[in-house]
């Protein structure tokens, strides 16, 4: 099994880090949010050093479905009505410069970058549709009620964002990464202030930024309680039609939909990481009767950490640690948030001040219901009785028979049935 992109696109190689170092930032994890970091200071004159663990865009972003849209849902009446007018509207205008640098980017970049509308649609709920519109509106965006959408279903109401994009994400982080100081195969295997040492060296640095998908310091931040993992699916087919746009479906286990080339992306069968849920057999059941000529070319499937209020947590890793940083939480919207991560942490380890650090900062209040919800998960399996027990924090690991693998329900490390690591937090292999 591999991502659509992983089959189309070409690796730039990076020598692997073989002495000490120091540099004014290291940026920790090599995922699109870790290399735009880069690419940003590069710009900008900053001694920096970025150290992945395995090759750039290895990880969650090679599994992407790669749209690019400031549209999250039906996100914009939430902001308002939990945090504000002015917290929205940074939310907003964060994610609208972070498209706008994109498309600036992708002018000069053969990554197929194509600008499409993007639709937000309910199956059930028109009232939804109605508050988004609604909210978009005194947020001063045009986002038009589109009743029917190009999808083999009927909907209550869909929310149309226009002009947004999608692109080829590899290809994309190929380009950038071109020229800047990237060393692969370095993993970080202790950190100590702001001193880190790996297999081979070890780097001093002023300030560190934490883009490792999932923060690996349990101690400050409290991440363990404040995310958890969840997984996605994606199969792409032949013979499908162009649906004309990007779609999702506000409900959290709905489906997506977007077009690369000929190929149709079905996303969706949600659940929370070792737990039960629709995966691929959902989505062939769904091409069975929907698609019946179409014939699947690619699966995959994607992790994405989830806070607890829908926006990413972007910014000093706790209010304890001095000069470090991190990005995370993106919420399955994990292209746009990348940029918006370089946008506001660029401006921060360069002591500048970014207009929109308040409304993504990981210190706000963790006073959400999820955090029950959370906090139920990990009790519940610290208390289930098994012999396999996750290295991170001790929680009872769950087999997933459709991907053949050792699963964490409290914090999504996954393993393989080997017990090698495949995702974190989890800095280490499961001992059979």
């Amino acid at each position: 099994m591999g991502s659509l992109w992983e089959q189309e696109s070409r690796k730039i190689r990076f020598e692997s880090l073989n002495r000490d170092i120091k540099t004014d930032v290291l940026i920790i994890g090599g995922g699109m949010a870790g290399v735009l970091c880069a690419y940003m200071l590069h710009q900008s004159g900053v001694p920096y050093v970025l150290a992945e663990a395995e090759t750039i865009g290895s990880g969650i972003t090679k599994n992407t479905t790669a749209k690019i849209t400031c549209q999250h849902g039906l996100i914009y009446d939430q902001l308002i009505r939990k945090f504000g007018m002015e917290r929205a509207e940074q939310y907003l205008k964060a994610n609208e410069e972070a498209l706008a640098r994109y498309r600036d980017l992708c002018r000069n970049i053969d990554c197929d970058f194509e600008e499409k509308d993007s639709y937000v649609y309910s199956l059930d709920s028109r009232q939804k549709i109605e508050k988004e519109i609604r909210a978009l509106e005194r947020l001063g965006v045009h986002a038009e009620d589109a009743a029917h959408l190009p999808l083999p279903f009927s909907v209550a109401g869909a929310v149309r964002y226009p002009k947004q994009a999608q692109f080829h994400p590899l290809k994309f982080i190929s380009a950038v990464s071109e020229g800047l100081h990237i060393y692969e195969h370095t993993a970080v295997r202790e950190l100590a202030g702001t001193e880190v040492l790996t297999d081979h060296g070890k780097i001093t640095a002023k300030k560190i930024i934490a883009a490792t998908h999932f923060p690996f310091l349990n101690k400050h931040g409290s991440y363990f309680i404040k995310l958890y993992q969840s997984r996605s699916y994606v199969i792409a087919l032949e013979n499908a039609p162009d649906v004309h746009g990007m779609y999702v479906d506000e409900a959290q286990t709905g489906m997506s939909f977007r077009n690369y080339g000929s190929l149709l992306l079905l996303g969706g069968g949600d659940h929370r990481t070792g737990k039960k849920g629709g995966n691929w057999r959902e989505l062939r059941d769904f091409a069975q009767r929907h698609y019946a000529g179409a014939a699947e070319k690619y699966h995959w499937a994607a992790q994405d950490c989830m806070t607890l209020d829908g926006i990413p947590y972007i910014g000093a890793y706790s209010s304890g640690t001095e000069n470090l940083y991190v990005a995370t939480g993106f919420h399955k919207w994990g292209m746009t948030a990348s940029m918006v991560s370089a946008i506001i942490l660029c401006d921060l380890v360069q002591g500048k001040k970014s207009p929109y650090a308040d409304v993504f900062s990981p210190s706000r209040t963790i006073l959400r219901p999820q955090l029950a919800v959370n906090a139920f998960e990990a009790i519940a399996s610290f208390l289930t009785p098994t012999a396999k027990r996750c290295p991170h924090l001790g929680c009872a690991l769950k087999w997933n028979p459709y991907e053949h693998t050792w699963d964490c329900p409290c914090h999504g490390s996954r393993f393989a049935e080997d017990g090698s690591l495949i995702d974190n937090p989890a800095t280490g292999d499961l001992k059979l």
